[in-house]
């Protein structure tokens, strides 16, 4: 007997039937991936438990329980009213000595011009449809920092000859690496030798003053040592050297020669002129403001720094590579509470004479040396990550060195070691706060001296402040982190699918 059956054959391409209702939504993303198993609901009602009554308590000891307005410490207090809550009373007193220290109150006006400034630049640099990058970038990295120090401090410093042969040195050093950087020059010239070994006789005269004593001498209205002076005309000697290089070179420009040494002429300019502003000392800079300018001249001067050491320690030149090696290996086994202690002590006894740094600018140098030696790293990552056909292309196309650099590899390794940037950029941030061992009061520091006024000393005190301070460093490193992201996803070029 055969069997019968019915034959369907269809036509048309059938619809999916849609997933059962238990495995979508909220409920079926709960029931996956919070109580797939067994042990995995047990765990996770047990965590949620804790995560609710640890809720509930942060929010009744933040909000319902807390103090909000009061007048001194009695406020705070269960004896004056007070239900053992957090003392945000205290974290309104003290707000103005928060953000800025003890600094003067009739000037605090011109912290709150830097802070516009700093905030209104860095929002044009980073948000990408805003025009004029790069007249942004020149105003964010050159001309900001000297309008910040001037409203900062009050301008009319006075530098010393020393001082002044140390910025040309930095000068010469920058022209003689752009001349050399041109195709047609390189270090073949006769001139640009000789810009190279008075530039070294310059430093090496200028490190000497540090330990001879010679004559005095006045010059261009600056008051010289004997040695200075020698170094001051030797750095000028190699200048000029590296500018008649640059004109004798193909489609040379004098101008483009002396931009260094007139952007220093003009900085020394601006930096004694007389703007009318009273001076205020760093000792008197604290809080926010002080962390900010830590974090920021770190952030500033570490990322090119660190860039020079990278590609320093990748260079075939043995002398480069070791220096770069030994810079690098120091900073990053020496602990950086050791190098504040060291830049606040030591430092000064490795200047030349006539060179002086105070507190602040001393820590600025050696958490920026610190912090570069840990981006070379991060950034040496990124070349290592290039592939070799990327170098071998740049060569292929008559590239110098620098332009292969400037063009091609640097910006394919900067964006691929965005996350390790950015990441260092973070813990800097947070490292700010150990300035405070060396007796500079920033946010945290500022917050830990309030909690030993007389009039604000209540149990609840110091774990409010304490928050207070958390929450402003995590909210600009969370800022960080996620502008890294959203850098990270635009400048997306991989291939993946």
């Amino acid at each position: 007997m055969e069997e019968d059956f019915a034959r369907y054959v269809s036509t048309e391409q059938k619809q999916q039937l849609p997933p059962p209702g238990s495995e979508v939504g909220i409920v079926g993303t709960i029931r996956r991936n919070l109580f797939a198993t067994p042990l995995d609901s047990v765990l996770s009602i047990v965590a949620g438990l804790f995560v609710v009554w640890a809720a509930w308590n942060l929010f009744n000891w933040a909000w319902l329980d807390a103090v909000f307005y009061g007048d001194d410490r009695q406020a705070c207090l269960v004896e004056g009213g007070g239900h053992g809550g957090a003392c945000w009373a205290f974290v309104k007193a003290k707000f103005g000595q928060f953000m800025y220290g003890i600094y003067p109150l009739d000037e605090r006006w011109r912290v709150d011009i830097v802070f516009v400034l700093l905030a209104v630049l860095v929002a044009a640099l980073a948000i990408p449809s805003v025009p004029y990058k790069r007249i942004n970038a020149i105003l964010l990295f050159a001309v900001f920092p000297v309008v910040a120090l001037i409203l900062l401090t009050g301008g009319r410093f006075s530098f010393s000859g020393g001082e002044v042969t140390f910025f040309l040195l930095v000068a010469a050093a920058v022209t003689i690496t752009g001349v050399a950087a041109r195709p047609d020059v390189g270090f073949s010239s006769v001139a640009l030798k000789a810009a190279v070994i008075l530039a070294i006789v310059g430093l090496l005269v200028l490190l000497l003053a540090n330990t001879v004593n010679s004559g005095r001498a006045d010059f261009l209205g600056l008051r010289f040592s004997v040695l200075t002076l020698i170094a001051f005309l030797a750095t000028a000697a190699s200048i000029a050297a590296a500018c008649i290089t640059a004109i004798r070179s193909r489609n040379g420009s004098l101008w483009g020669a002396l931009v260094p040494t007139l952007v220093v002429i003009g900085f020394v300019a601006v930096m004694t002129a007389n703007f009318g502003l009273s001076y205020v000392p760093t000792s008197l800079w604290g809080g926010l403001m002080l962390t900010l300018v830590v974090a920021l001249s770190g952030i500033a001067a570490s990322l090119p720094l660190g860039i020079a050491l990278a590609l320093g320690r990748r260079s075939r030149m043995p002398a480069v590579k070791l220096m770069s090696i030994v810079f690098i290996e120091f900073w990053r086994g020496v602990p950086l509470i050791t190098v504040l202690f060291m830049a606040n002590f030591m430092l000064p006894l490795f200047l030349p004479e006539g060179v002086s740094f105070n507190q602040l600018l001393r820590a600025l140098v050696g958490v920026a040396l610190f912090s570069a030696a840990y981006m070379a790293e991060v950034i040496r990552g990124g070349l290592q990550a290039i592939p070799k056909g990327q170098y071998e292309g740049a060569d292929a196309m008559a590239l110098t060195y620098w332009q292969k650099m400037r063009m091609i590899i640097l910006p394919q390794a900067l964006k691929l070691v965005i996350p390790g940037i950015v990441n260092t950029f973070i813990g800097l941030f947070k490292d700010t706060s150990l300035v405070y061992i060396i007796g500079l009061a920033d946010l945290l520091g500022t917050v830990r001296r309030g909690f030993n006024d007389p009039n604000w000393i209540t149990p609840s005190t110091p774990a409010t402040g304490l928050v207070f301070a958390a929450f402003v460093f995590w909210l600009f490193c969370f800022a960080m982190s996620r502008y890294s992201i959203y850098t990270e996803r635009r400048l997306d070029t991989g291939h993946t699918r």
